[in-house]
């Protein structure tokens, strides 16, 4: 018998996310009141519950799709990330793509150009302009020889797998960043860069009826009713026969996925505005660092002027939530990252920081599943969160509709998300893992 789902707890951000920050406010779609019907109901309008929705109307248009937002769109975690939708494997290393992983890895990188080519098609369908989605590729930037011998592998695996590619030296480096701090790059071009913050926005307002957006809308329970199920949240109720719980590791408040998932925050800042002349080099451009666990950057251009992300360090939080106070002091490595990479720049301050939450699963697999008749689960990011989490909700909604596409194939062939250890064990195993990765990333 079908039971019900309580949520224990609501999502929290921390900090105030530079991409928010940086649009006009906004006027959130209301919350429902009294009692809906819909034929589906889809909970979370980040990466995968709106991709969701957009795959749900294109298998079907006349279904009504009624998606639930916890707070208001674009706050969230799918507004707190880099806004990189990348095509190849984001940790860069030699072992991701050898041997007999090729196989793995071309599944990898369908998926992710699956994930990029449905936010493409939003983007042109909508003519959002490139400071939303453009999809200029990206660089990953190495300081160090360490850094340099990893580019070089990979280039190599690349070029087993015929991905574009192509390798800068020091001076190349320098002219695309502006500084001699870098010692090499490689740029491949497949990776959409977005403002993820507005790109999210602008995609849950794109949704035509008969999908409806409900923004301030965080669901508290999920019962059985009649052959479907009933969604409560605050003084409204939406009855459908399909619920898609995208919530990545908030499902776990829903006593989901207990030991499946675990909880990683990664941090970022972002500068004050400062003038362009102030640093050479493009004054557009993305990178990931060459070894994982480094540190990212991204100049962007705003009307203010031009401003720097820097997101680096990462920890590991069982109970999903991190403290301002862990914040601030991913701030303070930020304050020294930056000023060590762009010393023009020093002492220009961050105005705004923030963390946002990632969900892993033990063996790095997604997690797409029917819980109970009708109650489906989309979660496991791993890491790459609007890439994965746009794959999770293409996926998820084939299945609740009984499609089996290409990408969903692919997801059937994906190990069970495996156990993750008990307490203490986890999170003492987890904070050490983490610590040793960043400890071996140094500088880069």
């Amino acid at each position: 018998m079908s039971k019900a789902y309580v949520a224990s707890a609501l999502p929290r951000q921390p900090g105030i996310s530079g991409w928010v920050a940086l649009l006009p406010p906004r006027r959130p779609h209301p919350a429902p009141e009294g009692n809906i019907t819909a034929d589906v109901v889809v909970i979370g309008a980040g990466f995968a519950g709106l991709a969701a929705a957009r795959k749900l109307s294109q298998l079907d248009p006349k279904l009504s799709v009624a998606v639930l937002e916890a707070g208001i769109v674009g706050e969230g975690p799918a507004g707190r990330n880099s806004g990189f939708i990348i095509d190849l494997p984001h940790e860069v290393s030699a072992e991701s793509l050898g041997g007999d992983s090729a196989a793995h890895s071309r599944r990898d990188i369908f998926k992710n150009r699956t994930a990029i080519a449905l936010a493409q098609g939003m983007a042109e369908e909508h003519g959002w302009g490139r400071e939303v989605f453009d999809p200029c590729g990206r660089h990953t930037i190495a300081k160090g020889p360490a850094g340099d011998r990893h580019l070089v592998a990979y280039a190599e695996q690349l070029k087993e797998l015929g991905e574009v590619h192509a390798l800068l030296d020091a001076k190349q480096t320098a002219e695309l960043t502006g500084v001699t701090t870098f010692s090499s790059a490689l740029f491949t071009p497949g990776t959409a860069m977005i403002q993820p913050a507005d790109f999210v926005r602008r995609f849950a307002d794109a949704l035509k009826p008969p999908v409806r957006v409900f923004e301030q809308s965080p669901v508290q329970r999920i019962t059985p009713s009649g052959a479907g199920w009933k969604v409560e949240s605050g003084r409204g109720a939406v009855t459908a026969a399909r619920v898609l719980l995208a919530v990545n590791g908030h499902a776990q408040s829903f006593g989901l996925l207990k030991r499946r998932l675990m909880h990683v925050f990664t941090y970022a800042s972002l500068t004050r505005a400062f003038e362009p002349r102030l640093l050479g080099g493009n004054r557009q451009w993305a990178a990931t660092p060459a070894l994982p666990m480094g540190t990212t950057l991204r100049r962007i251009v705003t009307s203010e002027g031009d401003r720097m992300l820097v997101r680096s360090r990462y920890s590991f939080n069982p109970t999903n939530t991190v403290s301002d106070a862990a914040v601030v002091r991913a701030g303070r490595l930020h304050d020294a990252r930056l000023a060590s990479r762009f010393p023009m720049l020093r002492g220009l301050g961050m105005e705004y920081r923030w963390a946002g939450a990632m969900a892993l699963t033990w063996n790095s697999v997604p997690v797409v599943q029917e819980v109970e008749p009708g109650l489906w689960l989309a979660a496991g990011c791993n890491g790459v969160g609007a890439t994965n989490a746009t794959a999770n909700g293409i996926v998820v909604a084939e299945r609740s509709l009984g499609v089996m596409s290409e990408l969903g194939r692919n997801f059937e062939l994906s190990a069970a998300p495996g156990p993750v250890p008990p307490e203490p064990i986890a999170t003492l195993g987890g904070k050490l893992s983490l610590a040793f990765k960043e400890w071996r990333a140094g500088d880069e």
